[in-house]
């Protein structure tokens, strides 16, 4: 009962920003989406520019109760995360 969500930059240079920031860890992906930290994996892949994050699903998908059977709505709260300081965002 894993929810995976890959991330997939067009520049490598902002991939390589991003996962260096350390701004995309466990703790913040626990935070964000109520989920234990000891669950959350993030797999940074920079060949192809992009973060794989698993965590597992509060509801197996398909239950009664599961309101995105395919999780393809779970990005979101990602929006919420700061990866930047607000001097590189200028």
């Amino acid at each position: 009962m894993l929810l995976a969500l890959d991330i997939i930059f067009a520049d490598p240079a902002v991939c390589d920003r991003v996962v260096a920031s350390g701004a995309i860890n466990a703790q913040n992906i626990s935070h964000l989406y109520d989920v234990p930290s000891e669950g959350v994996q993030i797999i940074p892949y920079k060949a192809v520019y992009a973060i794989k994050i698993t965590m597992p699903r509060k509801v197996i998908s398909g239950d009664i109760l599961d309101d995105d059977i395919y999780g393809c709505q779970q990005h979101l709260p990602l929006a919420d995360l700061q990866v930047f300081s607000e001097e590189e965002r200028e």
